[in-house]
């Protein structure tokens, strides 16, 4: 007889994927631990999967481990290479079929409609199907890139199918939360779009059912940080503390680092302080390039391995913080991950633009800039270090620290689940 009595089965991409939401899998499973549940599955994809796909991805020696009670499951495709990609999805639907089907009581939360979604889906309705008894409750999460890359793509190229199936799929479900408010948007008038060509009704019930569940984070981590601590990981880069201006997040188009290294070489501040450009992505060696014909080469610093462990201790240390993020056909910031990491952490002030969802996740702590503007950054980043007192510094870095503890992952964990509760679908403290 199994001895759990309750589950959370997590699907979702998850570590060593440098992506928050990939954390933000962690996060829940460590919160659903401390509100009850005795054992969390993160239902994810085979490492050798993920290194194929050309997603960034963290040194595999950096990935924490999770808390005992917590296990993550990477299920062998199924077929051979005749299935094509379909065999890994297999793989993942067959293994929730599996856990839906054993008799212990389970919520499910999908973070990413497609594919992770539509996988539990479709294995609830075969879970039904077996006759065997079925007790789940789903929850899906739209992240936001799911809507942005996905289902803006097939409304776009007119691909009905595709749309209705994604969004036919996510109201399935038992409970449809969406990252930010920019991204329930997004949600509806990708809708709209659809109802308006094809008579469907998507819309009304996205607007009727979907709520806000904003992306969970371990502010753990990034409060009372210790001070020497943070000068021995500076130590150990070759940093000093309030030496350098930082940027720390996925290296791609659309976070507008080749603005950054421009607006940094006409900034006052690059006299003196450093830029640190850390982490991975597709665009990793173009903006190399890009560093390397700036007047100030010698003075940029890419770091493609900082850990999780890590990163908190860096934001702290950092003069500034920069993430000058710009709307991209194939990627839209639906809310800024990193910058609230960044409030939590303390240090310098937080320099960002507004693109789709990142004003809730700074709210009016951050020195805000238009988009592709290299010479607003400079004025920023100057305004940032010259311009403003150490009180001033404090005084910001305190009231965003304030107002970013919305994401902690307990407050977000208890907000999402509230509902189970009160239905009695999840444990109570």
């Amino acid at each position: 007889m199994n001895s759990v009595e309750n589950r959370l089965v997590i699907v979702v991409r998850a570590d060593p994927v440098i992506c928050g939401h990939s954390v933000e899998a962690r996060n829940l499973a460590e919160t659903a631990l401390e509100r009850g549940f005795d054992e969390v599955r993160i239902v994810t994809w085979p490492i050798d999967k993920l290194q194929a796909s050309g997603l960034p991805l963290k040194p595999l020696d950096s990935v924490l481990p999770y808390s005992p009670g917590i296990f993550v499951d990477r299920p062998a495709p199924v077929g051979d290479y005749k299935v094509l990609d379909g065999r890994h999805l297999a793989g993942v639907t067959g293994r929730l079929i599996e856990l839906f089907t054993d008799g212990v009581p389970t919520v499910c939360l999908s973070l990413y409609l497609t594919p992770h979604t539509l996988a539990v889906s479709d294995a609830v309705r075969a879970a039904w199907g077996t006759g065997l008894p079925v007790n789940v409750t789903t929850i899906a999460e739209a992240v936001g890139s799911d809507v942005t890359n996905v289902v803006r793509t097939a409304v776009n190229e007119g691909r009905f199918g595709a749309a209705a199936h994604i969004l036919s799929s996510y109201l399935s479900q038992d409970y449809c939360v969406a990252v930010s408010e920019y991204t329930r948007q997004l949600i509806i008038t990708e809708a709209e779009l659809v109802d308006q060509h094809h008579g469907t009704r998507y819309a009304a019930q996205c607007r009727e059912r979907i709520t806000i569940s904003y992306p969970a984070i371990d502010a753990d981590s990034y409060l009372h940080l210790d001070e020497s601590v943070t000068d021995d990981v500076l130590t150990a880069r070759g940093l000093e503390r309030d030496g350098y201006i930082l940027f720390l997040s996925r290296l791609t188009a659309a976070k507008g680092v080749d603005d950054l290294i421009a607006g940094y070489a006409l900034s006052a501040a690059s006299q003196d302080k450093i830029l640190v450009i850390a982490g991975r992505g597709p665009q990793s060696e173009a903006l190399q390039a890009i560093a390397a014909a700036s007047p100030l080469a010698d003075r940029i610093r890419f770091l493609d391995d900082v850990g999780d462990a890590e990163k908190p201790y860096l934001m702290a240390g950092c003069a500034a913080f920069v993430l000058p993020s710009k709307p991209r056909p194939e990627f839209v910031e639906t809310f800024g991950i990193a910058l609230a990491e960044k409030m939590l952490a303390g240090g310098g002030p937080v320099i960002t633009t507004v693109t789709g969802g990142i004003g809730e996740a700074v709210g009016d702590h951050a020195l805000i800039i238009p988009v592709e503007d290299p010479q607003a950054i400079a004025e920023a980043i100057d305004r940032a270090i010259l311009e403003t007192t150490a009180e001033e510094r404090r005084d910001w870095a305190d009231r965003a620290r304030e107002y970013a503890m919305q994401f902690d992952r307990r407050n977000v964990f208890d907000r999402m689940f509230a509902p189970l509760r009160d239905s009695a679908e999840v444990p109570h403290q």
